[in-house]
């Protein structure tokens, strides 16, 4: 019988019970796996995590946190990441996901007695920044854009910026720098690029997931030309460490390298699909009269045809190859349809 899916059972499953933490795993390097648990990789149908995406484990308080760069600290559950910084002003946070919750406030304790001076939203998604209510006396930062959809929807627990910015904004604590840019829409309006020079991080949240394929429908994302270009956006920074917002681990520049080979191999044949699926396989098998029913069949065929070529070549590189490759697919040919004009047998009628 399968058990009860909580929090920990989730984080098991990904390999992320309580452990040592190898610091080649922190910087995605290959480290020694953690056996899955028996009971949910004897009910699981999906494919072995392939180990360039195992990260650390994940102590027993539910939390990791890791001084990455000096005075930056990567803060992650397992699921969802987050980066502070202490300076001589104060510390300065990005984001605030409520699954760390309060151990944010605990994590930042452990290492140093300084005040939340600066809290920074990399964009207005709830799942990342749904805990900034805990920073009592911060100033925050958003780019304008995150500024609006917050003051539209009035959630309590993510206070609206005291400052925004268009495109850039610097800020300086004590004798830190953090870079602020917004390079257009990606993921999401307002989802922002955020650069700690002196130590060469950047952070970048819902566009790369080191060691893993991206979240279904490539991440939710709103813009999907925009999302296909940040990768090289980020290429153009000279840092050394990516935090991406997600899942087991950091990220370096090859896992970007690597995602945007894995999209262009997805993109390649989801083009391909959409020239070569028999759409009279869909006729035959729906409602001919029901215009939807059509389209459901002819999208998700075309989806199936692209994933089924892509997985095999992923699956020992990519965690979750299997499981969001044909979700990414679907969203990827709605993208080359609506946006790019590739409209197979839906375009201009002779």
């Amino acid at each position: 019988m399968r058990r009860p899916l909580t929090r920990r059972t989730l984080l098991a499953s990904a390999g992320l019970a309580a452990g040592a933490v190898p610091a080649a795993a922190l910087l995605g390097r290959p480290a020694a796996a953690a056996t899955l648990s028996s009971a949910l990789s004897s009910a699981s149908a999906t494919a072995p995590v392939p180990p360039p995406a195992k990260g650390p484990a994940i102590p027993k308080s539910g939390y990791l946190v890791a001084e990455i760069a000096e005075r930056t600290y990567w803060l992650t559950d397992g699921l969802y990441q987050m980066i502070f910084l202490v300076t001589a002003e104060g510390v300065v946070v990005v984001d605030a996901p409520p699954t760390i919750g309060n151990n944010i406030l605990r994590a930042i304790a452990s290492v140093t007695s300084a005040p939340v001076t600066h809290a920074i939203y990399s964009h207005h998604h709830a799942d990342h920044t749904g805990a900034m209510v805990l920073y009592k006396g911060a100033r925050f930062y958003a780019q304008r854009e995150v500024s609006r959809l917050l003051r539209q929807v009035g959630d309590p627990n993510r206070p609206l910026p005291d400052t925004t910015f268009d495109d850039r904004l610097s800020i300086t604590a004590g004798d830190d720098l953090i870079e602020l840019a917004y390079h257009g829409p990606n993921h999401s309006p307002g989802n922002i690029f955020i650069y700690l020079p002196a130590q060469r991080v950047l952070m970048l949240v819902d566009v790369v997931f080191p060691g893993w394929v991206p979240f279904a429908y490539l991440a939710e994302s709103q813009n999907i030309p925009g999302w296909l270009e940040a990768p090289a956006k980020a290429l153009e920074y000279p840092f050394q460490t990516y935090i991406g917002g997600h899942l087991t681990r950091l990220g370096t520049r090859d896992d970007v390298t690597i995602q945007q080979q894995y999209i262009a191999d997805l993109k390649a044949e989801a083009a391909n699909a959409i020239d070569t699926f028999n759409i009279n396989t869909v006729y035959a098998s729906v409602d001919d009269t029901n215009p939807w029913a059509v389209f459901q069949g002819y999208l998700d065929g075309v989806a199936t045809q692209a994933a089924s070529a892509v997985v095999p070549r992923w699956l020992d590189t990519l965690g979750g190859a299997d499981v969001y490759t044909e979700a990414n697919a679907y969203e990827l040919v709605e993208s080359l349809r609506i946006d790019y004009g590739h409209l197979g047998p839906f375009g201009i009628h002779p």
